[in-house]
């Protein structure tokens, strides 16, 4: 019950994803205790694996014209790829794809997280999610590189649109 009621918050921080913010309300930190609530239902890490992959599987796959070199994600063992867009509010919309299904469903839990908030909100959010569902712990030390990886170059993204907001505030 836990997994289908995750996967159906999933599909609507999807629909959020796709610039409908349904959780225009919830903070980063808002998300991240949801995340840490539904994970705390899962005890067998076997299970929380399941469970991640399961993410990865629902996440709406990247075309492959967006699956380009300038996407790829540096320092990841599996494939990753992330893309950024500034919304109409100012919200940055990412979008991502691995091939690899752990780390499609890590992918999927960044994006829940950050996608849908302002550069500011999301360059000065704690993720202190990965460390309290046990994440950092159980990955293998080249996939933890790679969730770092995913999580620079999201706050590289961010860091590149607040720039450009503060230069438009500035002319």
């Amino acid at each position: 019950m836990k997994i289908q009621n995750f996967i159906i918050n999933f599909v609507h921080g999807q629909l959020q994803t796709h610039g409908h913010n349904l959780f225009k309300t919830m903070t980063i930190n808002n998300i991240q205790d949801e995340i840490i609530e539904e994970f705390e239902g899962i005890d067998d890490w076997m299970d929380r694996y399941a469970y991640i992959i399961e993410l990865g599987t629902a996440l709406e796959p990247l075309p492959e014209s967006e699956k380009t070199n300038q996407n790829l994600i540096e320092g990841c063992q599996s494939r990753v790829w992330i893309t950024a867009e500034l919304d109409e509010e100012g919200r940055i919309i990412f979008r991502a794809d691995s091939d690899a299904l752990i780390v499609k469903g890590i992918v999927a839990l960044l994006l829940r997280v950050l996608s849908g908030h302002t550069p500011r909100e999301i360059l000065d959010a704690d993720l202190y999610f990965i460390n309290r569902i046990g994440l950092s712990e159980h990955l293998s030390p080249t996939r933890s590189n790679g969730l770092l990886a995913m999580v620079r170059q999201m706050r590289n993204y961010a860091t590149a649109f607040q720039a450009l907001r503060d230069a438009k505030k500035s002319n």
